[in-house]
């Protein structure tokens, strides 16, 4: 008998912690559904169809429980995109793109949101998902380095080096996307983590996933970092922002200077970034002229815009000669091929074009509202305040991302997630003081 327990003992520590993360377990499934190839071109993704399940497991779960699922103030945040949306989808040409668009932002802004926000319970579960967060990053951007290094990736400025991971060359901003969540993630666990041991591995996460997001080519997604990242220090205190400040000069010298990470394409493409007025790039050029066309969209339908998924057959009628209609792509093992411009890689323009005044007030009042309780909870978090770091960096990254991108593609449903992280610090707890979201639940 004690030979028994003896050969079992070793099995005994895991147990109790996997069935305390069961809950949570399908938020885990879903983001590493994110990481695998997708070749296919239908409209339903592996990680979308399991965003349903998630779903349905959250309603079920929480029936089961007999608990209230939301509070008062969470529910009217989260659910104020669902009325802009559904006027929008009404005035789509076409009833079948109507029913798609409000299908993707039901997903992303409400339904996934929502789920998630219910499953998690403490602080362990919101670790547990941004640890998942960094472990696909860590995934992608080991691809998308490869790629780069063996010339293996997307097309860019005539040479196969743009990292994409597993995403394609016609979701360009997906790996980007992803690998920088893992970055914000790791920083804001090495800013906030309980244990030293969880913070050294999370600095080292944070600092190594700056290669791929680098590879990448992705002006927005770099942008969107620093903003994201700095945000992230001063929110952990200005002293400390100084020395990780410190560290992360010293790694890029060393990713420039020892590693030659620095070539000619990045440094042109980090000039590009300031070369707005004087000689910009085609695809400057490009996105300018789309933010022209969405604001003339507009300016035609104020109120409600012009229509769910409508601003392709606007578009030529508003946009400059200059603007080309798409963009070559190629490479990552797909052939050439001609994707065009369907959207005007801006979120807000998106959603003033194609909602109106009514989107804008709706869709985006409802992120202006969980940054601002995001904020003002932060203020009053406990001596670990790694959960309030990492929900505030997720949210900001996005709210300047959305300034160069929008929704779309296999990896969407990843902002859904890390948007019910952000809504369960911020609206997920009714004590008016945040001791309630910011404390460690013990195990249930």
């Amino acid at each position: 008998m004690s030979t028994t327990s003896a050969a079992a003992s070793p099995w005994a520590p895991p147990l109790p912690s996997l069935r305390r993360a069961a809950p949570v377990l399908p938020v885990v499934a879903l983001i590493a559904l994110i990481g695998l190839p997708y070749m296919s071109d239908g409209l339903v993704t592996p990680a979308d169809a399991a965003s349903g399940l998630v779903v349905l497991w959250a309603v079920v779960r929480t029936a089961r429980q007999a608990r209230r699922p939301l509070t008062r103030t969470a529910a009217v945040v989260l659910g104020l995109p669902v009325i802009g949306v559904a006027v929008a989808a009404t005035g789509a040409s076409s009833a079948g793109a109507g029913l798609v668009g409000f299908a993707r932002y039901l997903q992303v802004c409400v339904l996934v949101p929502v789920a998630v926000l219910m499953l998690l319970r403490d602080r362990r579960d919101v670790r547990l998902v941004a640890w998942s967060l960094i472990g696909l990053a860590v995934w992608e951007g080991a691809v998308g380095v490869h790629q780069y290094m063996t010339g293996t990736g997307a097309l860019y400025d005539g040479v196969y080096v743009r990292a994409v991971g597993t995403f394609g060359p016609t979701e360009v901003m997906a790996m980007a996307m992803v690998v920088a969540s893992g970055v914000v993630a790791a920083t804001g666990l090495a800013l906030g983590a309980p244990t030293r041991r969880e913070r050294i591995v999370a600095t080292v996460f944070s600092l190594a996933l700056l290669l791929p997001l680098t590879v990448s080519f992705s002006r927005g997604a770099w942008i969107a970092t620093v903003a994201a990242c700095g945000a992230q220090l001063l929110l952990a205190g200005v002293r400390r922002a100084v020395k990780v400040f410190a560290a992360a000069v010293a790694a890029a010298v060393v990713l420039v200077g020892g590693f030659g990470v620095g070539t000619s394409m990045l440094q042109e493409r980090l000039t590009s970034i300031s070369q707005v007025t004087d000689a910009p790039d085609q695809s400057v050029v490009d996105r300018y002229s789309l933010w022209s066309a969405a604001v003339g969209m507009w300016r035609e339908k104020p109120l409600t815009g012009v229509g769910l998924r409508d601003f392709p057959e606007y578009r030529d009628g508003h946009a400059p000669l200059a603007m080309n209609s798409a963009s070559d792509t190629a490479g990552a093992g797909h052939g050439y091929y001609r994707e065009p411009f369907l959207s005007p890689h801006n979120m807000y323009l998106e959603i003033l074009s194609e909602q109106g005044l009514l989107g804008v007030v709706t869709v985006g009042g409802s992120w202006l509202a969980l940054l601002v309780c995001a904020l003002m909870r932060t203020r009053r978090a406990r001596p670990r305040p790694d959960c309030a770091i990492i929900a505030c960096g997720l949210l900001l990254w996005h709210l300047v991302d959305f300034l160069y991108g929008d929704i779309g593609g296999s990896a969407t449903v990843l902002i859904g997630v890390k948007f019910g992280l952000v809504a369960w610090w911020a609206l997920g707890h009714d004590a008016p003081d945040g001791t309630a979201a910011a404390s460690e639940a013990s195990p249930r």
